[in-house]
């Protein structure tokens, strides 16, 4: 059984286990690539019960995250379908280790972007996008401390990078004429304001993120397919969520999304 398989079936075990993640020894991918890998085979073993890849994160989209994790670009995961939500949304407590959401600008693809057609830039993946709305990232803490750097790097790319899915707000389909770099978004959790940021602050503009990860699953021999939903990279740092907390985002120009923990 080769590496992949077998780390993609300690994931799953630890998914299912509701445990943290951990890859060490023979486990642990030797390179990013071989982490994409693994996080393929990984969420395939999920299709079952949680649906087919339905769209993609885009995560460390800031400089200094990437500094700090020793890369020097974005990092994607995958979403699958049944964990796609439309605000207002509940979630479940008991599914997560320690739940928690981020602020995001996410697009829905009217049009596929097929590796055939890289390289891409953000004028060419912009006409690939049929609306953008407000959207949490829904997040779920398996993260095991006291890695070292490249351990917990190798670990969160090939885990999936956190993602327990998407709540989305009401879709903007006239968004060509909204200034997304300038467009500042807000987080409040039980009605105080907990964190706000800006459009630009995902790679200057938050189709940026989109470009990259088309290009990535290109380099990969993958595609991005219409009617996808990407969210391209948090505006707001992540915030943890317990039962009964209620929590709200709003974007300039693309409206609102709210969730709840029960």
């Amino acid at each position: 059984m080769s590496r992949v398989t077998q780390s993609a079936d300690a994931l799953l075990q630890q998914f299912r286990g509701k445990e943290k993640y951990l890859l060490e020894g023979d486990l642990l991918p030797e390179s990013i690539a071989e982490a994409y890998e693994i996080q393929v085979a990984y969420q395939g073993s999920l299709a079952a019960e949680y649906g087919a890849v339905a769209g993609y994160k885009i995560a460390y989209t800031t400089t200094a995250l990437q500094q700090a994790s020793g890369i020097s670009e974005p990092v994607a995961g995958v979403i699958l379908s049944n964990n796609v939500r439309h605000s207002p949304a509940v979630l479940d407590a008991a599914d997560f280790l320690q739940p928690g959401i981020e602020c995001e600008v996410g697009v829905r693809l009217g049009r596929d972007l097929p590796a055939s057609g890289a390289p891409y830039d953000r004028d060419g993946v912009s006409e690939a996008v049929s609306e953008v709305m407000t959207a949490f990232e829904v997040v779920d803490n398996r993260r095991t401390q006291g890695q070292d750097t490249q351990t917990q790097l190798l670990t969160t790319i090939s885990s999936n990078i956190l993602n327990a899915g998407v709540v989305l707000g009401q879709p903007v389909s006239d968004w060509q004429g909204i200034n997304l770099p300038g467009c500042r978004g807000y987080m409040e959790i039980n009605g105080e304001l907990v964190g706000e940021g800006m459009g630009a602050d995902v790679m200057g503009h938050p189709l940026e993120p989109l470009a990259w990860l088309a290009n990535a699953l290109a380099d990969q021999g993958r595609e991005l397919k219409a009617g996808m939903v990407v969210i391209t990279g948090s505006i707001v740092s992540p915030k943890w969520l317990v039962a009964g907390d209620s929590a709200l985002i709003e974007i300039e120009g693309l409206g609102k999304a709210e969730l709840s923990v029960k």
